[in-house]
């Protein structure tokens, strides 16, 4: 309607255009007349023009309308892609979605194997550190027992040794006793022998004698009786000579005798004399229990007075038990300190003189061990350990 509407006002305005303003009537007439005369002209220019707009009209509106349809169209087909992107890009965010998703479960799943990988290894560790606790345990134990089973062998071995060696010790005495007995024996022999033998010899020779007498009688009476008195003479006087020397000589022994006897009692009476009465204990079994009782106080003295510390470092040192013999005098001074078997190590043995030396004097004699002795030779064994054990 708005494209009839500019249509007809340009055709409307050329006839009002047309029209005089002010003209007379004849004039007007005429115009009138042309313009009545033009007026179907007009109107079929109108009605032309009227078509010619109405067709524009219709060919703008289809145009129109063929433009909205293709603006619908396109609209649509804006829509449809809008509506297919929107799809694709929910189907990417769904698919990225779906795989973010994947990725999280992937990782939550890595994570997770990793977590119990983790767990896995820490268990696994700890059971091998356990393991490896519980094997350097029993190695601990197993070398402890190993030691201890090795200490006691050890021990044991040294207390057979040590048995041993005092068993030795003891038959050496008993030998040495034995051999001291039968050398005095032997020399009693001997001394019996040879009076026997002096006196064979004196009664050989006066056997001799005699029989050189009877000779010389014979020779003699053969002579003449007369030399036969004086031989006889002589002879009586050579046997009163003989048994002269045989009375002296037998003097002369007994007085040998009574000196050693002399010497003998003087020796016990006098420890101060140059002959020492020695006692000797080896081991810890005697028949007399009083020597036993003092060598039981002199290793009580030694075993509870010595000074740990220095006990702790001997006995840090590889060492073998050594025997040692220490001698006391009467007073409960120390003569001597020997060395039957060495401990291998200098610097122990040194030690083993200065504990000895140390911790004199020990107890005097009872009067029991005084009245038979004026030295104690006591032989021990020694063991340093934790103490100082003399067996």
């Amino acid at each position: 309607m708005a494209s009839q509407e500019g249509v007809d006002q340009p055709m409307q305005k050329p006839l009002a255009e047309s029209a005089p303003q002010d003209q007379s009537g004849p004039a007007r007439q005429q115009a009138a007349a042309k313009a009545e005369s033009a007026r179907p002209e007009a109107e079929r220019l109108l009605a032309a023009q009227q078509e010619a707009a109405r067709q524009a009209a219709e060919k703008l509106e289809t145009a129109r309308q063929e433009a909205a349809r293709q603006d619908a169209v396109k609209q649509a087909a804006a829509r449809q892609e809008a509506i297919r992107q929107e799809s694709v890009r929910q189907e990417a965010a769904a698919r990225e979605a779906t795989a973010r998703e994947a990725t999280a479960r992937e990782a939550a799943a890595r994570e997770t194997t990793a977590r119990e990988a983790a767990t896995r290894e820490a268990t696994a560790r700890e059971a091998t550190a356990r393991e490896a606790t519980a094997r350097d345990s029993a190695a601990r134990k197993t070398a402890a027992r190993e030691a201890a089973a090795r200490e006691a062998a050890a021990r044991e071995a040294a207390a057979r040794e040590a048995a041993a060696r005092e068993a030795a010790a003891r038959e050496a005495a008993a030998r040495e006793a034995a051999a001291r007995e039968a050398a005095a024996r032997e020399a009693t022999a001997r001394e019996a022998t040879a009076r026997e033998t002096a006196a064979r010899e004196t009664a050989a020779r006066e056997t001799a004698a005699r029989e050189t007498a009877a000779r010389e009688t014979a020779a003699r009476e053969a002579a003449g009786r007369q030399e036969a008195a004086r031989a006889d003479e002589a002879i009586r006087e050579q046997n009163a000579r003989r048994d002269a020397a045989r009375r002296a000589m037998g003097r002369q022994l007994d007085e040998e005798a009574d000196r050693r006897d002399a010497a003998r009692a003087a020796s016990r009476l006098s420890p101060s004399s140059g002959y020492l009465r020695r006692g000797r204990l080896f081991g810890r079994i005697d028949s007399n229990g009083e020597l036993v009782k003092y060598a039981e106080a002199v290793s009580r003295k030694i075993h509870f007075n010595s000074a740990s510390d220095t006990v702790f470092t001997l006995a840090k040192q590889a060492h073998n038990p050594p025997m040692v013999t220490v001698a006391i005098r009467s007073d409960g001074s120390v003569e001597s300190v020997t060395f039957v078997a060495s401990s291998g190590v200098p610097a122990i043995d040194d030690a083993i003189r200065r504990i000895v030396q140390s911790q004199a004097p020990y107890p005097p004699f009872p009067p029991g061990l005084t009245r038979d002795y004026d030295v104690l030779e006591i032989r021990r064994t020694w063991h340093i350990d934790t103490a100082i054990r003399l067996y």
